[in-house]
């Protein structure tokens, strides 16, 4: 696993790997609509920073979905309908159009491999 330029602090989290059927094209979208930054350490494994959270893909035919148990991660965007044109622009699908829950408003969307995240805001 690819080391973090900050120090890891003890019992937290520090590092999240997804994986990606298209390498290539999720690095593509995240970089254009989150402006991650990316490394590559394999063809079948990549790093990602500036995201929060450092993590990487790794080639693989599963994807993520919270359906299937997995977690989701969430972003904060201070604009979502912002986001999801961005996400949309970039190829991204939404799967669930954004919705109301206490404290906030949110929508789900996969990558282009197949991954499942969420943005949400605050209500204003």
């Amino acid at each position: 696993m690819p080391v973090n330029i900050m120090p890891p602090e003890h019992e937290k989290l520090n590092y999240v790997e997804f994986p990606a059927n298209n390498l290539l094209a999720t690095k593509a979208f995240f970089g254009q609509v989150f402006n991650w930054q990316f490394q590559d350490y394999s063809p079948r494994y990549i790093a990602f920073t500036h995201a929060g959270l450092d993590g990487g893909f790794y080639q693989s035919h599963a994807c993520s979905h919270s359906v299937q148990g997995a977690a989701l991660l969430v972003f904060y965007s201070h604009h979502l309908e912002r986001s999801l044109d961005k996400i949309k622009a970039a190829g991204g699908v939404i799967t669930k159009p954004i919705f109301d829950f206490p404290g906030g408003r949110r929508f789900h969307f996969t990558e282009p491999s197949g991954n499942e995240f969420a943005v949400w805001s605050r209500v204003a």
